[in-house]
């Protein structure tokens, strides 16, 4: 049987095939997930009351991808907003906070992308840059946002390992980035203006990337195993990292 994989939705309030507003995830990281032999199921945020439930529930699923998306409300790590920022979600980041530290809690297998990387800092106690823009380093332009720009990983990291390169480039679409990094994580990835592009937490099995694997999975084998590796520790019940 395919490892049950939870893709966290993201609320929509419309969509060209339904009526009404949707929760929805994109075909991309559906179809990696796929490839990687795990079977992708999209996990809705109905409201508050699902909140303290969200052990439980996930007890059902064998590993968990938190996505990109919007921009995090400014207050969840005690600042306030930039005019940058977009406008919050305010149910969508209380069930991706829930989600996410449900899953550390249960060290269920986890891979989180771009604005997961960014819900993960901050339920960890880090802060977010709220705009980085476009930073020039030694007469270089590094864009981030709908970009593919170079991230290099550190050595002896589960995704230099992964990577099977000490260098890679990389699918990027962001404005924010990490600025303070959260408690139980290590930084193993960045961009050549310093960005923060991946972490590991140091305790389970959680893996983050800034960028967006799934863009380029279907065409490079680093970006695809990630997914791999998160359906190998789902189907093995491995949450914790080995090193």
């Amino acid at each position: 049987m395919r490892p049950l994989i939870a893709i966290v939705g993201r609320r929509a309030k419309s969509s060209s095939v339904l009526r009404f507003s949707g929760t929805v995830a994109a075909e991309t990281l559906l179809d990696a997930v796929l490839r990687a032999g795990g079977e992708p199921v999209i996990l809705h945020g109905g409201g508050a009351g699902d909140l303290a439930g969200m052990p439980e529930r996930l007890a059902a699923f064998d590993g968990v991808v938190l996505p990109g998306g919007g921009d995090l409300n400014p207050a969840a790590y005690l600042a306030s907003a930039q005019p940058e920022s977009e406008t919050p979600d305010d149910n969508q980041d209380a069930f991706d906070l829930a989600v996410i530290r449900a899953a550390l809690a249960g060290a269920l297998p986890t891979l989180a992308i771009c604005r997961g990387l960014q819900v993960l800092n901050v339920a960890c106690g880090g802060t977010l840059r709220q705009h980085i823009g476009d930073v020039h380093t030694d007469g270089n332009q590094v864009e981030h946002k709908g970009a593919r720009h170079l991230v290099t990983l550190a050595a002896g990291s589960r995704l230099r390992r992964l990577a099977g390169a000490d260098e890679i480039i990389v699918s990027s679409y962001h404005h924010q980035a990490v600025n303070r990094l959260g408690g139980g994580l290590r930084a193993v990835g960045c961009a050549p203006d310093g960005c923060v592009e991946a972490m590991e937490h140091t305790a389970t099995g959680t893996l983050a990337v800034q960028w967006h694997p799934e863009d380029l999975a279907a065409t490079h084998a680093y970006d695809q195993a990630l997914f791999d590796d998160l359906v190998a520790r789902a189907r093995a019940g491995a949450g914790v990292l080995t090193h």
